[in-house]
């Protein structure tokens, strides 16, 4: 498998530590996994206003998220291996992460497996495609030696919508 992987960091010490470029690539080859023999994509961590601003902009919702995808459109006649972007928000993952005590790492594990997920067309809008994607999400995971993503006791929970 060939992945052209752009990590990007924009975000401030308050934010807390992120993941490193390289465990960043382990996941994104964990979620690639037999999927695609060779994909180009970004991973970008920002802050809570710049993944508002994308939220309110792309999704219409005005408020922070944990990770917004962006797949790359095809152009017809044009064959690139561009799978698009993935944008993970350092402080609500690090929330998450402490409201449904889950250690952090995982949390990202699970974040970034999620995002990468969505650009290769998984989706969990309706109740089918949900059990779809986290069954896979859980999967992924496994392999990762991380447990269940959606086996906790939170008191805020990733929203489907």
């Amino acid at each position: 498998m060939n992945v052209d992987l752009d990590v990007q960091y924009a975000i401030v010490d308050d934010d807390g530590e992120p993941p490193s470029p390289a465990l960043i690539r382990t996941w994104v080859e964990a979620a690639l996994h037999s999927q695609r023999d060779e994909s180009e994509l970004t991973v970008r961590i920002v802050t809570a206003d710049e993944i508002q601003e994308l939220n309110r902009n792309y999704r219409h919702k005005d408020k922070p998220t944990n990770v917004l995808s962006f797949p790359f459109e095809k152009i017809d006649g044009i064959d690139l291996p561009l799978l698009g972007d993935v944008v993970v928000c350092a402080a609500v993952v690090a929330c998450e992460a402490q409201q449904q005590n889950k250690p952090p790492i995982d949390h990202w594990a699970h974040m970034v497996v999620h995002g990468v997920l969505h650009l290769l067309g998984y989706d969990h809008i309706d109740e089918v495609e949900a059990v779809v994607m986290e069954a896979l999400e859980i999967k992924i995971l496994q392999g990762l030696g991380i447990g269940n993503p959606y086996d906790f006791s939170p008191s805020l929970s990733i929203s489907r919508k």
